[in-house]
């Protein structure tokens, strides 16, 4: 999930579930500052979100972050904006191609402070069908029930 040494603010184990996650990249946001201070109390919700790139900048889309109960007028912000994401250019370029050519979608994992910045963690991955998702849940519970007859063989000798 996300990486060591960090504060997690929030995980979508929806999306490792609904997408086979072929790879991970890393990307700064671009916040107001009642979304920074909502962030912190952990109100954020990434379930529906995903990430897509308009005029060359990569956006992350539906994302919620409730609004700041303290922040009223001015410095409040709107809680399903799209919020710019921080990525080299050259790292867009890449992801573009490999949407275009693979078709493949991006979504965010998880959200988490490193060093006082937010930073989220985005899945590049093809959607699962319904088969797909019980063979993954067969698969798993096959895995575990292997590690549990190990673990019992190991005890009883």
């Amino acid at each position: 999930m996300s990486p060591p040494g960090t504060n997690l603010i929030a995980s979508n184990r929806r999306a490792r579930h609904d997408y086979s996650i072929v790879d991970t990249i890393e990307a700064g946001l671009q916040l107001l500052g009642s979304e920074v201070k909502s962030l912190r109390e952990a109100q954020v919700q990434l379930a529906d979100g995903y990430a897509r790139i308009r005029d060359g900048e990569m956006w992350l889309e539906s994302v919620h972050i409730a609004p700041y109960s303290f922040a009223i007028g001015y410095g409040a912000h709107e809680p399903e904006r799209s919020r710019k994401l921080l990525l080299h250019r050259a790292e867009i370029k890449r992801l573009a191609d490999r949407i275009d050519r693979e078709r493949v979608s991006v979504v965010p994992l998880s959200m988490y402070f490193r060093d006082g910045r937010v930073k989220v963690e985005l899945g590049i991955g093809k959607g699962r069908t319904k088969g797909d998702k019980r063979q993954a849940i067969a698969a798993r519970d096959a895995a575990r029930d292997v590690e549990r007859e190990m673990g019992r063989r190991n005890k009883y000798g």
